[in-house]
């Protein structure tokens, strides 16, 4: 399915045992996992793709919510305008870049693109 520009594409965890998260996800619903290293995996078959990455920090707000736009600078320039602050600037990826930012009530998500 081709993403669209502003929609929910992805949404990412954070985790402090990836073998744990796996196995009790895994077995409790059937998703699917995809190891990317030793800090992240990636899952599927959950009803929308997403990803675990590792954390040795107390989780308080464990979910980051993974937007889609075809131009990551544009988007960016946009959200600057509007109120927002990058919290971590475009870097790359296997299967593209992205950024992060805060919203106006410290709300951290984050934009992706091929």
């Amino acid at each position: 399915m081709q993403p669209t520009n502003n929609h929910i594409n992805y949404i990412e965890l954070k985790a402090t045992n990836l073998e744990a998260t796996k196995s009790f996800y895994s077995n409790s619903f059937g998703w699917k996992f995809t190891d990317y290293g030793d800090s992240y995996v990636a899952f599927e078959a959950s009803g929308l793709d997403g990803g675990f990455t590792k954390t040795d920090q107390p989780i308080s707000n464990g979910v980051l919510v993974v937007l889609y736009h075809n131009n990551l600078e544009e988007i960016k320039e946009k959200l600057i305008q509007l109120g927002a602050t990058i919290s971590v600037d475009i870097f790359s990826f296997p299967g593209g870049k992205r950024f992060q930012f805060l919203d106006p009530s410290g709300n951290e998500l984050a934009i992706w693109s091929e």
